[in-house]
This record gives structure tokens, C-alpha cells and sequence, in this order.
């Protein structure tokens, strides 16, 4: 098999790891730094749970091999709240019980903060097409939408 060493700048820290050649950035994330909070869902890309943000940009990390990363800033879910702060988008979740089980909660979480980013102040079906990808099998998605408006509402007031 062939390895590679990859240093990536991981939630603001470099990691670096000797890898194979065929290991996903998910898996390298959860097997080689421990950070499980990006979630192994169907592997196939479909369900959004494995989402992270490369360069700022959303992606699924279990489509991505971590060579492919090499050199990239990464953040994951573990990477938004300062100490105790919770980001905006968190603490919406929290606040409108945008989630259940928690499962696609991560990969939901930084879909939104992307769509944020971009929209300050999205309209319901921007932030519905938004979390298209992001599959959820207990919520109905009501509050995760009133959670995403939650967190840009109080984003704009905090700017203010």
C-alpha cells in the first residue's frame, strides 16, 4: 500500500499523519485525530453527516481522501465554540431544538454556518435549499430551519 504524509491545519491546529493513499478525510479525521464528531453516515456522500468545511467550503469528507486535503484548513464541528461560547448556529440548535438523535446535527450545523456566511440573513427556502443534502430522519426539519434563523438573526444583532 502505498503512504503519504499529509499535514492539514485542522479547527486552527496542524495535524499531520502518514496515511494510505485509498483513507477518506473522514476516516483519517476520526481514526487518526480522534475527531469523531464528523459522522460516518452512508459513506456514499448522499446524507450529508460527514460534512466539513475545507478551505470554508462544504464538503463530504467521506468522498474526499485525505490526500486530497493535504495542505487545506479543515474545520469540523469540534472546531466552532470558543471554550464554553457555543457558535451562533450551535446555540440556535440548542435554543429551537434543532435536534434529536444528533446524528446529521454536525454536518447540518456547518452546512448552515457556510449558508451564513454567505446569506446573513436567508430567507426559509434559501436555507431549505441549503440543507437539501443534509438528511434528517427525525426532526421534520421545522426546527432546524427556525434554529438557522435563530443564529442569523442573533449574528446580525451581535454586528450591529
Amino acid at each position: 500500500m502505498t503512504r503519504h504524509t499529509i499535514t492539514l491545519v485542522v479547527n486552527g491546529a496542524p495535524r499531520t499523519a502518514t496515511v494510505d493513499a485509498r483513507l477518506s478525510l473522514l476516516d483519517c479525521l476520526r481514526g487518526e485525530w480522534g475527531l469523531t464528531g464528523t459522522h460516518a453516515g452512508c459513506e456514499h456522500g448522499a446524507c450529508g453527516a460527514c460534512t466539513v468545511l475545507l478551505e470554508g467550503e462544504p464538503v463530504r469528507s467521506c468522498l474526499l481522501l485525505a490526500v486530497q486535503a493535504d495542505g487545506a484548513r479543515v474545520t469540523t464541528i469540534e472546531g466552532l465554540a470558543t471554550g464554553e461560547d457555543l457558535h451562533p448556529v450551535q446555540q440556535g440548535f440548542w435554543e429551537c431544538h434543532g435536534l434529536q438523535c444528533g446524528f446529521c446535527t454536525p454536518g447540518m450545523v456547518l452546512t448552515a454556518v457556510d449558508l451564513l456566511a454567505r446569506v446573513p440573513d436567508p430567507s426559509e427556502a434559501e436555507i431549505r435549499q441549503a440543507l437539501a443534502g443534509n438528511l434528517c430522519m427525525c426532526t421534520g426539519y421545522e426546527n432546524i430551519v427556525r434554529a438557522v434563523r435563530w443564529a442569523a438573526a442573533h449574528a446580525r444583532a451581535a454586528h450591529a
